[in-house]
């Protein structure tokens, strides 16, 4: 992944300009004073209020994507350009060009298609300007109300070209489009309109809210465009190409503002991660990932806090507080669910209008069952353990939530109740005497096939009852319980809820365990990789020496797969977020994470690349070889922040060996250096992949002659039959992590 970082000071990233808020809604701050010049300028901006620092610009580019980040007081935008290369594969990759922004979660999406018809001939790229960065801001307050603000660049095309599809408005609606079946919806697209404006054709939607309007241009040095009804058709050249909108924006936070003051030099140290965190931090929230998840998503913030939390800021306006806040504010309040996924902006218009509501009131996705397991986890972290958390928690449980409706005059201190009561009432059948059965485990909620990360079609094999959410979150987040009531915070029986922990730590890890012979082990891998579409894949059977231990994905799964047997990466909740002390599980736990850890796909989960998450090998059924792929989102691929859950969940248990009561498996020299070893084979392999960490998964390609892995973004591969493509993210909250988690050289 190639990276050009063009700030013209490093360290004066700061975003911060005076804002105001009108009605629970932020808006721009007043327009200039009549002595402010008001023509606009080449880019479509008005002159306003100027910046009191230097504009952020960024570009990060994994081919066939180049992305662009520019940021300053007044807005964020991000910029991917898709052009095909020599070597893509024209069926998934062809000329376009979004624009996301993370207000409203919005943005734009134009698609290209070579005049001459012939695919793979028409290639775009953006031209730098005078400033070094190919993009420039639009800022227009000269209207009233919100400010419109975009983007200008200019657009080369090597060939003439014709403007095939445009979306305006929000990004879910241009997701439904990229990974859905290319749906279009008619009150979106006939909302558009186009119009010819001087040398050039300018496109323009009204939001559903009736008062937003996205606006994109496209213009050159003559009146070479051509504007047929709804047909746009550019020659060859160069063109100003503009995108703007005049929706509420949130308030960012700074690289020196998202980091904690004895984490600053991250920002010099590693200038594109800070940059791209500060572009995904706000005051009110921390937002997903760019460009596809620009907006709140409760798990990703709260695993990426808990993996980010010594270098994050704390305090009232701090990172963590942003984070735990966000959640606070939209836990349903009937039953104590955490939000997996807001709906803003235009697309929770559209919804709302589905269910026959003429409403602007955002959404919540509640249908995940891991999110709410972090919450607990996460405040105990900061109210506890992080003294100036300490010091805020009557502060800020004592805020009232003003997001959602439904949670107006509630403290974020009930509504941290409230979702604890949801945990504790539901683990306590499984932990009451006797009853540590299969139906008392955590299931998905009804009718859905998804409810914790591996949130693809997929992605558990249709399991029902993961591994992740029983073994580790559950007990995890009732020993977080326990500490909160002893403190005060929550009001449980602290007895209790350790009792319940306890039953958890001790009795789910045995339903999900799975044991093969090694001379079976052995078998399937070789048949594994006869049947593979990699040509050439060596099976590394010689290097199974035991019985291969594992623990499936799911309980109940399709196809009569009453556990899902591939091994995976999920075992990194249990050693980050756990310490357990029933000694002969733990031993056999860490021992056989070690194995699947260091051995080489497929009989484990290392390849050059990096950590698969997902290994079907072992799998007796063909179901599973067809099912978890290099295409697809949870196949076999690497997930950055996989990678830095699994590297601090071993070092931290590797670290219990140096502590009074250092756990059996320190005192066993064959399974304390299995682990060792595996530690520092995964280290080795992050350190050879650094370039790519800050993505959201990648997959490989298969160099038979040389046996080597070889990176190819995940989006450059065509989906598996049947399910829609789905790119990565060049940047991802939780995939930012390694600027907290490092190496510890002590354990080499």
């Amino acid at each position: 992944m190639d990276s050009r970082h063009f700030d013209v000071d490093p360290i004066a990233t700061s975003r911060r300009c005076i804002r105001r808020c009108s009605n629970d809604h932020l808006v721009y701050p007043p327009s200039p004073s009549p002595s402010s010049p008001g023509t606009p300028t080449s880019s479509g901006s008005v002159p306003g209020p100027t910046c009191s620092t230097e504009a952020t610009t960024l570009e990060l580019d994994s081919l066939p994507y180049r992305n662009y980040f520019y940021s300053d007081c007044h807005s964020a935008s991000q910029v991917v350009v898709t052009s095909p290369e020599p070597n893509s594969n024209l069926t998934v990759i062809g000329p376009r060009i979004i624009v996301a922004w993370p207000g409203g979660n919005s943005g734009i999406i134009v698609y290209f298609k070579p005049e001459d018809g012939v695919n793979g001939t028409l290639g775009i790229n953006l031209v730098n300007s005078t400033s070094s960065s190919p993009l420039s801001p639009i800022y227009n307050d000269s209207e009233g109300g919100n400010a419109t603000v975009g983007i200008s660049t200019q657009v080369e095309f090597n060939a003439s070209a014709v403007l095939s599809v445009a979306i305006l408005g929000s990004i879910r609606t241009i997701r439904d489009f990229v990974e859905g079946p290319s749906l279009l919806r008619d009150e979106i697209q006939g909302a558009l309109n186009y119009s010819s404006v001087d040398n050039g054709v300018e496109i323009s939607r009204i939001w559903l809210d009736n008062i937003t309007t996205t606006t994109i241009s496209l213009s050159g040095q003559d009146q070479s465009i051509r504007l047929d009804n709804t047909t746009v058709t550019l020659p060859a050249g160069t063109y100003t190409f503009n995108a703007s909108y005049n929706y509420p924006q949130l308030t960012a936070l700074s690289a020196e503002e998202v980091l904690s003051p004895s984490s600053a030099d991250l920002i010099t140290q590693s200038p594109d991660q800070t940059t791209s965190l500060s572009f995904l931090s706000y005051t009110t929230k921390l937002t997903a990932g760019a460009w596809r998840f620009l907006t709140y998503f409760g798990r990703d913030s709260m695993i990426a806090a808990l993996l980010l939390e010594p270098v994050l800021s704390t305090g009232e306006g701090g990172a963590l507080e942003a984070v735990i806040a966000g959640v606070l504010e939209r836990v349903n309040m009937t039953d104590g669910s955490v939000c997996h996924e807001e709906t803003i902006g235009d697309y929770a218009t559209w919804l709302n209008l589905q269910n026959n509501i003429t409403s602007t009131a955002p959404l919540c996705d509640y249908k995940m069952i891991d999110t709410d397991y972090f919450l607990p986890v996460l405040m105990e972290h900061y109210f506890l353990q992080n003294t100036e958390g300490s010091s805020r928690t009557s502060d800020f449980l004592a805020k009232i939530s003003t997001i959602f409706p439904e949670n107006a005059n509630l403290t974020y201190g009930e509504l941290a109740q409230i979702s604890a009561n949801k945990i504790v009432t539901t683990s306590a059948p499984f932990a009451a005497p006797g009853n540590q059965t299969v139906d008392n485990l955590i299931h998905l909620k009804p009718n859905e096939i998804v409810g914790e990360w591996r949130d693809s079609t997929y992605g558990l094999g249709g399991g029902k009852i993961p591994f992740d959410v029983n073994a580790a979150l559950v007990p995890a987040a009732l020993r977080s319980i326990a500490k909160l009531a002893t403190a005060g915070i929550l009001d449980f029986n602290t007895t209790l809820v350790d009792e319940y922990a306890q039953v958890w730590e001790d009795s789910t890890l045995e339903f999900f365990e799975i044991s093969i012979p090694v001379e079976t082990a052995r078998q399937r891998v070789e048949k594994y990789t006869s049947s593979s579409e990699t040509e050439g894949l060596v099976s590394q059977s010689s290097t199974i020496d035991s019985d291969v231990v594992f623990y499936g994905l799911a309980l109940d799964g399709n196809n009569d797969l009453s556990n899902v047997a591939v091994m995976n990466t999920d075992t990194c909740f249990h050693l980050f977020m756990l310490n357990t002390t029933n000694q002969t599980q733990l031993t056999s736990f860490v021992n056989a994470t070690a194995n699947s850890i260091r051995r080489r796909f497929p009989a484990g989960l290392m390849t050059d690349v990096g950590m698969l998450v997902a290994n079907p090998a072992y799998g007796e059924n063909p179901i599973y070889a067809a099912n978890w792929t290099t295409n697809a989102y949870h196949g076999t691929v690497v997930w950055s922040w996989q990678l830095a859950m699994m590297a601090k969940g071993l070092e931290l248990q590797l670290s219990r060996c140096s502590s009074d009561a250092a756990p059996d498996f320190c005192g066993d020299e064959s399974v304390h250096g299995n682990v060792k070893t595996a530690y520092n084979a995964l280290w080795d392999v992050i350190d050879a992949n650094a370039d790519n960490l800050s993505t959201e998964v990648w997959s490989w390609t298969y160099d038979a002659a040389n046996d080597k892995f070889d990176y190819i973004d995940l989006g450059g591969l065509p989906p598996p039959a049947g399910v829609s493509p789905t790119e990565s993210n060049i940047v991802q909250l939780w995939s930012l992590t390694f600027l907290a988690v490092k190496r510890d050289e002590g354990l080499r």
